[in-house]
């Protein structure tokens, strides 16, 4: 009796297909604290992110900087562009080292069309951002400073990504979290000290966050 051998589909590997597939794009290298894009410039590619991370932030018109996403390898950013945005709206800077992969807004929408696994992951993608942005809205509505800021800390840790009951992170300022939550930096120092003392984060060649950070999320 033949056996039925059930095979495993193999993941799509969006940044092997990126550089195999013919696919017209510009890979572009980025040191710390350079911009990508500024908000306001035109919107005509977008960006999958291959190495190094990227924040992007939004200036109102009296001058007050949010933080409204950090990025890592695996992300797609400046995707405005396919849904008509003819302006960007964030500024994208690098927290490091980065490397992008720049395509245009017409070879996005030509490869979208015609490879189906890399539109089911470019979907999968957008559909995430999408909860993302819900989550952030619902977190800042109705969840207290430090509450959002140990979100904002697991998030960076990137928590339920990896099973580790701690994480080491890249060096992220006080003023940047500040940025992300909506508060000031001296209420970032409170708090940051706070879980300090009570074991959830440490400070040792990096920021180590510990996953019991999760008590003050969960806490009512």
């Amino acid at each position: 009796m033949a056996k039925n051998k059930s095979r495993k589909k193999t993941a799509f590997d969006v940044e092997t297909y990126l550089h195999t597939a013919g696919v017209e794009r510009e890979i572009a290298h980025y040191l710390k604290g350079k911009v990508i894009f500024s908000q306001g410039e035109p919107s005509r590619s977008v960006f999958y992110l291959q190495q190094g991370e990227v924040k992007l932030t939004v200036t109102s018109s009296a001058g007050k900087e949010a933080v409204t996403a950090l990025l890592y390898a695996g992300d797609f950013f400046g995707e405005g562009c396919i849904a008509g945005q003819p302006l960007r709206v964030a500024t994208a800077t690098a927290m490091n080292a980065t490397s992008v992969v720049i395509i245009s807004k017409r070879e996005m929408i030509r490869v979208i069309h015609e490879e189906h696994e890399f539109a089911d992951r470019f979907v999968a993608h957008m559909l995430k951002r999408n909860i993302r942005i819900e989550e952030d809205l619902t977190d800042q509505l109705f969840n207290s400073s430090e509450k959002r800021l140990a979100r904002a800390l697991l998030l960076v840790a990137r928590y339920g990504k990896e099973e580790q009951p701690e994480k080491v992170v890249a060096k992220l300022s006080q003023e940047t979290l500040a940025e992300m939550i909506g508060t000031t930096r001296g209420r970032v120092s409170f708090f940051m000290n706070k879980f300090r003392k009570l074991g959830y984060i440490k400070y040792n060649g990096g920021l180590h966050i510990n996953s019991s950070l999760l008590r003050v999320v969960l806490l009512d």
